[in-house]
Order: structure tokens, then C-alpha cells, then sequence
């Protein structure tokens, strides 16, 4: 036996029926971002220098400014994107976990068999919203998921919901 036996288990033993960790998308990779900014940068150098040969010089630190610009927007777009969702699920807790980009956690243990999964619906754009709904309680999950994705994970996590109901089976060896 390995130390790692229970991997797939809960501290409390329970095998985890559904497991998801959800992150916001990025488009771009950070060697794409490298080379957008080397392209905006040269053609606002390239810019800056017509103009200064032009005579007018003042205008050539515009076209850094907005270069910094870009590179700052961008740099705070990713640092929001070290947020991230954790939802596990086994037979007999539900665990969400909510990481912002900040690095605070919001950790809330629900018992399944009461939790149902409630949705926010256009009927153009498919599910807009996702709320866990226990006890009054109203938590948004997966706000960082687009409509399809969101269809996607609601039905996983209905059907984990429903076997968690159901509660564990036993397998009986003759």
C-alpha cells in the first residue's frame, strides 16, 4: 500500500462523486501577450519617430503613454484571472471553495441533500447565472463560464447531485 490510497477520498473517507475546478478564461498566453506588446510598441515607436521628424516632438510620449496604457489594462486582467472555483462533491458534503484574485477564500460545506441547483435563464442566450440554494441560502458558482459551459457544468453537477441523494452504493461480491 501507498501513502496515497485515499486520493480520490474526502478527509471524512467519502469518494468524491464530482470534482470541478473553475477558472476564468484567458485568451491570451502569456508568449501572445509578449508579442502584441512588442508589436504595439514598435508601431508606437515607429509612429513617435515620423512625428519628431515631422517637428511636432510633443506628441511622441502620447504614443508611450498609451503603450503603458494597453500593458497596465492587460496586467490587470491577469491578475483577476488568478481567481478560481472548487466544487466537490461526495455522498455526504457538498464543498464550494471561492478564491478571488486577491487570494481570499470563502469556503462553504453544504449538505447535498438539500441543495438544488437554481439557474438564471435568457431565451436567447441560454443560462446566465447558476446559484447552489440551501436553507435560504443563495451562493452564485461558476459566474466565469460562458452560457454553454454553464449548461455543461449544471448538468454534471445535477446528475452528482442526484447520485449524492441517492447516497453510496455497495457492491456485493459473491
Amino acid at each position: 500500500m501507498t501513502s496515497d490510497n485515499n486520493a480520490g477520498s474526502t478527509p471524512a473517507g467519502d469518494p468524491k462523486i464530482f470534482s470541478a475546478v473553475i477558472t476564468p478564461n484567458r485568451s491570451l498566453s502569456p508568449k501572445g501577450f509578449l508579442i502584441f506588446m512588442l508589436c504595439l510598441g514598435g508601431l508606437s515607436f515607429v509612429s513617435g519617430v515620423t512625428f519628431v521628424m515631422m517637428g511636432a516632438w510633443p506628441v511622441c510620449g502620447f504614443f508611450g503613454l498609451d503603450v503603458l496604457l494597453v500593458y497596465l489594462a492587460f496586467r490587470a486582467n491577469y491578475r483577476t484571472g488568478r481567481a478560481y472555483e472548487e466544487v466537490t462533491v461526495t455522498a455526504s458534503e457538498l464543498t464550494l471553495r471561492q478564491v478571488s484574485h486577491r487570494g481570499g477564500v470563502r469556503e462553504v460545506t453544504l449538505n447535498p441533500v438539500w441543495v438544488r441547483l437554481d439557474r438564471t435563464v435568457h431565451e436567447e442566450f441560454g443560462i446566465e447565472r447558476l446559484f447552489l440554494v440551501s436553507h435560504g441560502r443563495r451562493l452564485p458558482i461558476a459566474a466565469f463560464l460562458s452560457a454553454g459551459e454553464k449548461e455543461s457544468f449544471a448538468r454534471a453537477l445535477s446528475t452528482a447531485l442526484g447520485e449524492a441523494r441517492r447516497g453510496p452504493t455497495r457492491t456485493v461480491f459473491e
